[in-house]
């Protein structure tokens, strides 16, 4: 047995500047569609156990850690629109939906993919996102990330060579090079080079010495690094909180456990969604798909 766990978030934002980007007048519920069809798609491919983690609303705890953290601000109100459309599509659809609002998507993942870990039915756990927060939870080739863009698995080594540390260094790495994308800036001077540097041999931030002196790595201006890191220690672990994955959602959704997630076919509703969505062939293909499946 495979868990698919998919950061519905990052699916819904694939298909609105991917495939419906692309077409001057797309339909309002292209996105949508998309990613419902992407979804059939990984049924279609073999997963039976998948579960969908949305951003239900963009903002989370982490925005009353840090004021310059990601916000809704400027998102495509086209976008933002179709999360909840999405969200209720997919429960149509019979797919396990986790609908974030206190924690975040990736938080949802984290969650599942600890508990599809420490199932033993389970061979593999696969997170269907390539985004650099959730290599934190890739664990040797059991826990792996899937980019279904460029259709790579990223496992334990993977990570590895693409930020010169290990999964559980990856919060520390964020910490002190910052992720523009969440909106957090890391620490001056500090860059994916040096922080991979020191952390692969120290491994935390803490762990780190405070003097360049008593470093047994050699990194291109290690003083700086040093007295800035000293200075503002306080505030790379407040980066590297917000850059840590929650697993403990249980205030904001029920993860459930691996059996739950089993796909077993769209609800009855479904028919009647599809064709609001101006989609009707999915609630097709989806009945089609279900009833080649073993009871």
């Amino acid at each position: 047995m495979r868990a698919h766990l998919i950061d519905g978030t990052y699916e819904l934002f694939r298909q609105h500047f991917g495939a419906a980007g692309r077409h001057s007048s797309p339909a309002p519920f292209a996105a949508t569609t998309g990613v419902l069809a992407s979804t059939l798609a990984l049924l279609d491919d073999g997963a039976t156990h998948v579960g969908v983690a949305s951003d239900h609303v963009i903002e989370s705890f982490r925005n009353d850690l840090w004021p310059g953290y990601k916000t809704s601000a400027g998102m495509p109100p086209e976008l933002l629109e179709q999360i909840p459309v999405l969200e209720d599509a997919l429960v149509a659809m019979g797919v396990t939906t986790w609908p974030m609002t206190v924690f975040e998507a990736d938080d949802a993942l984290a969650a599942a993919a600890a508990v599809a870990r420490a199932d033993r039915r389970v061979e593999q756990v696969l997170i269907v996102t390539p985004d650099k927060d959730l290599g934190q939870c890739v664990d040797g080739r059991r826990v792996v990330q899937l980019d279904r863009r460029k259709h790579e698995i990223i496992d334990e080594e993977a990570v590895v060579e693409r930020f010169g540390v290990p999964p559980a260094s990856i919060p520390d790495w964020l910490g002190l090079v910052g992720d523009s994308a969440d909106g957090f800036p890391g620490l001056a001077g500090w860059g994916a080079k040096s922080a991979s540097a020191v952390l692969a041999r120290y491994g935390h931030i803490e762990a780190i010495p405070p003097t360049a002196a008593e470093w047994d790595v050699s990194v291109r201006g290690a003083e700086k690094l040093s007295a800035t890191l000293r200075a503002d220690i306080e505030l790379a672990l407040l980066f590297r909180r917000i850059a840590t994955v929650e697993t403990d959602v249980s205030s904001d959704v029920d993860i459930g456990t691996v059996d739950d997630w089993r796909w077993t076919g769209p609800t009855d509703d479904f028919a009647a969604v599809a064709e609001r969505l101006g989609a009707p062939d999915l609630a097709t293909r989806a009945t089609r798909l279900a009833t080649r499946r073993p009871t």
